[in-house]
């Protein structure tokens, strides 16, 4: 229990192995197409895009993260956050799921022994999935074997009812932060579907409970230390490539919802320039990030998470400002109940919730202010 030898067959395909970062957004435009399609219906019924995460994850775009050194891809942090974007667009909460299990993959990746890592991007090349969450106070987790037993539960995280593996961040006695492993599907975890926010309402967020479940060395990682790490940098950028994604989204509905749009050309002009400008954050930052994975010194990584502090901070408005114009302009047009629009302005207000904008504020204020950078 709880270890990664652990591992279940599937009843979803093998995946498909992504060969360029040509043919992952290729991909990535061809399943938007397709979730679009009847995302705002699933959102009025809350119907959860199990099917979709599924194809996902056959597609091989979940897997587009993996280091060449296990046999991936790894693309570009730059076109990751695009096709994070790309997917949001078309449907906000599957790209919040995709979000987080990216930002997993990354902490695997700079955090875990080589043994670890081996066999869960193995498991990620089949398919499996992935969500982060952190076991909340109270949770206990004390040495048992060549392990722990840990009982608990976890803060609400999107993607756990669409995943295979929870990482899960808990306090290793005496003060040791570490990521825990755990299979979904252990008969000591159970996942309970209690989300109810009034946005993102598909995004498979939920709380992982655990009764008492002994979890192997093998399954344990160091939990990041550093305040800038490339896996929190990475979070901040797929964030902000949701909320790029939820602008757009509102933007496109917006330009159809306008009869006339002769008397209001400026203001649509506006926001075209602030999803322009927004996008442009997003890339820069994801450059930044590229260096920092490459060559992870303190400065690197400090420039890396600054950057992307402003892209998720400049996309969650842009995200918002699109939402609310959407009404603003288009008037009564687009007030029907069946149209659906607001889930715009709800996607965008809900995932707004979860970034510390205050903290990233004093950060880049300390970070700008900083003797060097006068």
């Amino acid at each position: 229990m709880g270890t990664v030898s652990q591992f279940q067959d599937k009843v979803r395909p093998p995946a498909h192995r992504i060969e360029s970062e040509e043919e992952a957004i290729s991909t990535a435009r061809s399943l938007a197409a397709a979730f679009r399609h009847q995302a705002s219906e699933r959102d009025i019924n809350r119907v959860l895009p199990f099917a979709e995460l599924d194809a996902l994850s056959v597609s091989g775009l979940t897997a587009i993260t993996v280091p060449p050194d296990h046999e991936g891809l790894d693309v570009s942090n730059a076109l990751l956050a695009e096709i994070v974007a790309i997917i949001a667009e078309s449907d906000a909460s599957i790209g919040e799921a995709l979000e987080n299990h990216f930002c997993v993959l990354e902490t695997l990746r700079t955090q875990a022994g080589e043994d670890l890592k081996a066999s869960l991007f193995a498991r990620v090349l089949l398919g499996d999935r992935f969500a982060g969450a952190t076991f909340t106070e109270g949770a206990e987790l004390t040495a048992e074997g060549p392990g722990y037993r840990l009982s608990g539960r976890t803060r609400q995280a999107p993607g756990i009812l669409f995943a295979d593996w929870i990482a899960a961040a808990a306090t290793a006695p005496p003060s040791r932060p570490v990521t825990l492993y755990l299979v979904c599907n252990d008969e000591g975890v159970q996942v309970i579907d209690d989300w109810d926010g009034f946005g993102q309402r598909t995004n498979g967020s939920a709380t992982a409970i655990v009764g008492t479940l002994h979890v192997n060395a093998d399954a344990i990682a160091p939990a990041p230390s550093f305040e800038y790490s490339t896996g929190i940098s990475l979070g901040l950028l797929l964030k902000a490539g949701v909320c790029l994604g939820i602008a757009r989204a509102a933007w496109s509905d917006l330009t159809t919802a306008i009869d006339d749009r002769t008397a209001v050309l400026p203001r649509i002009g506006e926001r075209a320039v602030r999803i322009e400008a927004t996008a442009a954050a997003l890339e820069r930052a994801g450059r930044k990030l590229d260096i920092a994975q490459v060559n992870p010194v303190e400065a690197a990584m400090a420039d890396a998470h600054f950057s992307a502090s402003a892209a998720a901070i400049l996309a969650g408005e842009t995200a918002i400002d699109t939402a609310n114009a959407l009404f603003e302009l288009a008037g009564e047009t687009s007030a029907g109940i069946g149209l659906n629009l607001d889930r715009h302005w709800r996607n965008a207000r809900i995932h707004a919730l979860s970034l510390p904008r205050d903290k990233l504020l004093r950060a880049a204020g300390e970070y700008r202010s900083t003797p060097s950078d006068a």
